[in-house]
């Protein structure tokens, strides 16, 4: 089959090199998915630098941890699944429900778990979910990890109610998605960015008003001024270091910070003594369980939403789809067709 990895030892984007592999076989218990699309996350540049994890890349793996195909043959004892079904892989192996497994997760798209950017996948039966039968491949694909993860931080733990205020800092996979979900439940939704185009997209989707952060780089005033003071209920604080004390200082009492990216760094320089006297937290997120997955699923079908696709690159073009996430110039997420 065809497919990409990411060589051991890798520490940039040309580490992703196209190779061909056996075709695989499902055993019990797992189904075997012809994957037609997949997504990237901030997370495989991070893979592909060698800097996911102290120890970096110490064996070649397929990448990405989103895709959707359908299934083409099924192992003993499948019951869940059926061929000609419509899947997407669950981000995490393992997590069906409930709280996170205790000790480390296996994750796709890292060793030891092959990812998505192949042609072919071969899952186990309880993770996989089936997907929206309105979405295309390529929508679908962008849902296992920006997705759920927005899911997880506003409607299971932020139980996102009419009239909150969220706000999301810049706009791609997890903010949008945020974005997205936050409108779905009636909340009032905030955006930065530092593009006024992009801003005008938000607000075009919904959001009441955008900040320019290179504009206005005290965007915590703007935001107070936007809230006439109160500052807001909910951050899906994407940025890390170099926003964290920003978010500290707008959210507005009894509010929740949801921790999920770190694309300013990971320093920890930001002084947490102001969620003290405003009873408010930080929430550490990590995409989320197949439950979630599946009840996100459902809302997505009922509410009809499509995500957001900035640009769907061709299979021969992964080394460049890449290169689009590395220059943080999309809205929304970026899809390889397979």
């Amino acid at each position: 089959m065809r497919a990409y990895e990411i060589v051991a030892g890798s520490v940039g984007l040309e580490g992703l090199r196209r190779c061909e592999r056996p075709d695989p076989q499902p055993g019990a218990g797992q189904i075997l998915v012809r994957l037609r699309a997949a997504s990237l996350n901030f997370r495989d540049l991070l893979i592909a630098r060698g800097k996911y994890s102290a120890a970096g890349l110490q064996q070649a793996v397929v990448p990405l941890s989103d895709g959707a195909g359908e299934v083409v043959a099924i192992g003993a004892g499948v019951t869940r699944f059926r061929v000609g079904d419509r899947v997407a892989a669950t981000f995490f192996r393992n997590w069906i429900a409930g709280p996170a497994p205790p000790g480390p997760q296996v994750a796709l798209g890292a060793a030891p778990a092959d990812g998505m950017l192949a042609e072919y996948a071969v899952v186990g039966e309880q993770d996989a979910v089936s997907v929206p039968a309105q979405l295309s491949f390529e929508a679908a694909s962008t849902l296992p990890c920006a997705a759920v993860t927005a899911w997880h931080a506003l409607m299971v733990i932020g139980q996102v109610q009419p009239g909150d205020t969220v706000l999301v800092l810049g706009t791609g996979g997890v903010s949008i998605f945020a974005l997205q979900f936050a409108r779905l439940a009636g909340a009032r939704v905030l955006v930065t960015s530092s593009s006024d185009d992009k801003l005008a997209r938000a607000r075009a989707m919904g959001a009441a008003a955008g900040v320019n952060y290179r504009a206005t780089p005290e965007w915590q005033q703007e935001v107070a001024r936007l809230t006439d003071g109160r500052g807001v209920d909910h951050i899906v604080e994407v940025g890390g270091s170099g926003t964290l004390g920003r978010s500290i200082q707008a959210i507005g009492s009894g509010g929740r910070i949801y921790l999920i990216g770190v694309l300013t760094g990971v320093a920890a320089d930001a002084n947490p003594y102001a969620l003290m006297s405003k009873y408010a937290s930080i929430h550490g997120v990590f995409v989320g369980s197949r439950s979630m997955f599946e009840k996100m699923n459902s809302a997505i079908t009922t509410n009809a939403l499509e995500p957001v696709i900035d640009r769907v690159f061709a299979f021969d073009e992964a080394a460049a789809a890449y290169r689009h996430l590395e220059h943080s110039t999309h809205f929304g997420k970026i899809v390889i067709r397979i």
